[in-house]
């Protein structure tokens, strides 16, 4: 067993096209796991990652700011304490609302294969 404390836990740039703006950061929760992925993502002011899929069901727990989640169907915004259930395939994007910042963990099956749907 390994206990950890978020606030100790190095930032590393989460960076790359998938997100609007290289001000997004991730703290890996578990990277010793064997099933799955789980990280902190951090997002900075208005950033947010583009339209993607996941092949697994992704769990996203918002921990701090103010956030959106958007589908083909559906724009819902997001704060500390919601916990998002965005099922394998389906086409979203989320990050933080106009000028807050947002922060959340998000949980996917180990070696689970996001695919960016937006340029």
């Amino acid at each position: 067993m390994k206990v950890s404390r978020i606030k100790d836990i190095p930032k590393e740039s989460a960076s790359s096209k998938l997100f609007t703006s290289d001000q997004v950061f991730r703290q890996p929760l578990a990277p010793d796991s064997k099933d799955f992925n789980a990280s902190v993502v951090s997002f900075g002011h208005g950033v947010r990652n583009k339209f993607h899929t996941h092949e697994s069901d992704q769990l996203l727990i918002v921990t701090s700011g103010k956030g959106v989640i958007v589908t083909e169907h559906e724009h819902v915004q997001i704060e500390a304490g919601d916990v998002v259930f965005a099922p394998g395939g389906e086409k979203h994007w989320h990050g933080a609302d106009g000028d807050n910042e947002f922060a959340h963990i998000t949980v996917t099956r180990k070696d689970s294969k996001t695919t960016q749907l937006e340029d």
